[in-house]
């Protein structure tokens, strides 16, 4: 009785706000592993800082259904940072913690996360999903078939530690052989003053080799973040060259990020990186000066990481070398196209074909200035979750869904936060808000 009291409230009654807001947050989505051996085999076996959500139903309104579950968070947790993270959830949803409201989620098609810390208490603790129709429904994709609620967990992080990071590997501007390894790292200190933070990382060649190691210390002030660089020499990485379409496996380089603390190591990141150089030049894709024709195929991930394995390889065996999603897909499915070497121009879930043509304001939901925080929104989560990929060729603002105000708005943003990497739009019609 008490639960389906609850639920009800949830789904037709304001919600408590917390002093120091939980709520979505956009960055690379990467487990922290407390041990550098699982973070090299992906293994999450006994990794403390993870607990799988599996939401079950609880009440039925007519204004959605409510799912949840309860979820004991040790004392360990409380002393650090905690997130959760959302995908295959299916429809629109309202996420609650403990009875406070931490984010409204319109894209059913896109992962999230988001930070409860301030939502979150030792022991017993409520996380609530009021599953709803879409506010913002005509922007839709069609969303995968795949199992509800796979791949969500809740996970952990040290108040000192790896916010988010970009890296790349970026040929040396005059043509010699060898890359500069451009990485950032966002580093962050969730206590109320200030506290030295070290980080670093460390990689490897294809062949093995180690290549470079570096940490460095930043002090932080309270309850914020600092970007540490670096930017050290990559030598004969021509010789191992990310290319699309070709009969081998691109190579791919092995980086780790880490954090320590007192001489001990708190977290790794890990990660495969592919050397590459893609870039419009006069209207033509090139990867190192070179044309790149493009054999395109519209796909969209399978279920699974298996059959996408197998259905990526016939692709490529067909000749194609260039997959064009209708949405942001798993993540490891931009991990497969980086390993098999397949290039991927990822677009944002919006796709308002109707109206189209009506350029009126709120003709068209694309000229409806009152949806241009869901635009930006759904923008934003297609770049946070493949922006550190080699495989991403360009990014597109969505489907069919005519031009306007909302998509100017963020074609800005995201040309202001990319630098490399083109922004196209078949549905500019001329206009300026497309590279291509």
């Amino acid at each position: 009785m008490i639960r389906t009291i609850f639920a009800t409230a949830l789904l037709l009654g304001p919600l408590a706000a917390a002093a120091d807001s939980p709520g979505r947050i956009h960055r690379t989505e990467v487990i922290p592993y407390d041990l550098r051996r699982n973070a090299e085999q992906g293994d999450r076996t006994g990794l403390g800082a993870l607990i799988p959500f599996a939401p079950q139903p609880l009440a039925a309104e007519e204004e959605g259904v409510l799912v949840g579950q309860t979820v004991d968070i040790p004392y360990a947790w409380t002393d650090g940072e905690v997130y959760l993270h959302l995908e295959n959830v299916g429809t629109a949803y309202t996420l609650a913690v403990n009875g406070t409201k931490v984010a409204e989620v319109e894209s059913a098609a896109v992962p999230a996360e988001f930070r409860l810390t301030p939502a979150i208490r030792e022991g017993r603790n409520v996380v609530l999903l009021a599953l709803r129709r879409s506010r913002a429904k005509e922007l839709d994709t069609a969303p995968a078939a795949r199992p509800a609620f796979e791949n969500c967990y809740l996970y952990a992080q040290n108040k000192r530690s790896i916010r988010d990071f970009e890296i790349a590997l970026v040929p040396d501007t005059a043509g010699r052989d060898f890359a500069m390894l451009d990485l950032k790292i966002v580093a962050q200190n969730g206590f109320n003053y200030d506290e030295p933070v070290e980080v670093g990382y460390d990689i490897y060649s294809p062949q093995g080799k180690l290549l470079d190691f570096d940490m460095r210390e930043v002090t932080i002030p309270g309850r914020s973040v600092d970007t540490v660089r670096f930017s050290p020499f990559i030598y004969h990485a021509f010789e191992n060259k990310w290319t699309a379409g070709g009969a081998k496996n691109p190579p791919l380089y092995k980086v780790m990020l880490f954090t320590r603390r007192n001489g001990a190591y708190k977290e790794y990141m890990p990660l495969k990186l592919g050397f590459a150089d893609a870039r419009l030049a006069g209207g033509r894709f090139e990867n190192f000066g070179r044309e790149q024709r493009l054999a395109e195929a519209r796909y969209n991930a399978a279920a699974d990481r298996k059959t996408t394995l197998a259905e990526l390889k016939a692709l490529k065996a067909q000749g194609r070398n260039t997959l064009l999603p209708d949405a942001p897909q798993p993540a490891w499915f931009y991990d497969l196209c980086d390993e098999l070497g397949l290039w991927v121009i990822d677009r944002a879930d919006i796709a308002a074909s109707s109206r189209r043509a009506d350029r009126c304001v709120g003709g068209t939901p694309s000229n409806d200035p009152a949806l241009a925080d869901e635009y930006l929104e759904r923008v934003q989560a297609m770049y946070y979750r493949s922006r550190n990929h080699t495989c991403i060729l360009a990014y597109a603002l969505g489907g069919d869904a005519g031009n306007g105000y909302n998509m100017y708005k963020a074609y800005e943003w995201l040309k202001s936060v990319e630098r490399r990497r083109p922004v196209i739009y078949a549905d500019a019609d001329g206009e300026w808000n497309s590279d291509l």
